[in-house]
């Protein structure tokens, strides 16, 4: 996955978790993987150069601390941060929500992994050269085809975005049948 947060957006984080807490670099790489629950891990190469700039525009100070730097937010970092502060809980509480997704997602791929067989499973998923699974499809492939079609879907209706009402009206209409077709199934 490419690039989840704009510079801008990486440095307002920042400076919110300098708010919290004086912090070493690799701290805040934990702390923003921590608060998004694995979706987000800044690499070095993003958070040092975020840091430099604060640094340099007077948001942040750094003391050194034997081979590591300690970052702070300064009195400027703080009133920028105050006039920004919704964006930042905003840009957090979303961080969050992902994360909680992409870890719920995670859960329903491992799932399948753990489970116990039953003898019908076992009877078709081994032989002699060892596991086989032809025949029978597994909760992981079932789930990456529903992400693809949601991706399709997702991407389907982007191409529509600028549609006119009665376009919008009809495709919202195929959207509630399918929903509650899929509904239907379920039951």
């Amino acid at each position: 996955m490419g690039r989840k947060l704009g510079a801008g957006d990486l440095q307002l984080l920042l400076l919110h978790l300098l708010q919290e807490n004086p912090r070493h670099g690799y701290e805040l790489i934990k702390e923003l993987e921590s608060r998004s629950s694995g979706y987000y891990s800044p690499s070095p190469g993003v958070i040092y150069p975020a840091l430099t700039y604060l640094e340099e525009i007077g948001f942040a100070s750094v003391e050194a601390e034997g081979n590591k730097k300690l970052y702070r937010i300064t009195e400027t970092g703080a009133a920028f941060l105050k006039e920004n502060h919704q964006t930042a809980e905003a840009m957090l509480s979303e961080l969050a929500e992902i994360g909680r997704r992409f870890a719920r997602a995670q859960k329903a791929m491992n799932e399948d992994e753990g489970a116990e067989e039953t003898d019908e499973d076992s009877e078709i998923g081994t032989w002699p050269l060892g596991e086989r699974r032809f025949g029978k499809t597994s909760r992981r492939e079932s789930i990456v085809e529903i992400m693809q079609a949601r991706h399709d879907l997702k991407h389907a209706l982007m191409e529509q975005f600028r549609a006119s009402p009665e376009e919008h009206k009809r495709i919202a209409e195929i959207l509630r049948r399918a929903a509650a077709e899929i509904r239907g199934k379920k039951a």
